[in-house]
């Protein structure tokens, strides 16, 4: 099983969402049908920006983790350019 760490954006309010899952399609579809917490009531529809393959869940949470540490927009905006 592969899982994927992904980056959402939303144009509607300019945010970013960092997360992390073994179904990307499933997820997504959650994200913009309002089925998870944070992104129910904000900024529909959210686009996949970004992602990238883990061989675990472990490896993926840690790359989730990394990216929510450092905070930067910047940042993000930087992975998304590596793509």
């Amino acid at each position: 099983m592969t899982f994927v760490v992904y980056i959402l954006y939303s144009i509607s309010i300019d945010k970013y969402y960092v997360g992390h899952t073994d179904d990307i399609e499933r997820r997504l579809t959650e994200h913009n049908t309002g089925q998870t917490r944070y992104t129910s009531s904000r900024g529909n529809p959210w686009k996949l920006v970004y992602q990238e393959n883990y061989p675990s869940r472990s490896l993926a949470i840690k790359k989730e983790r990394e990216i929510k540490a450092q905070k930067s927009r910047k940042y993000i905006e930087n992975l998304i350019a590596t793509l």
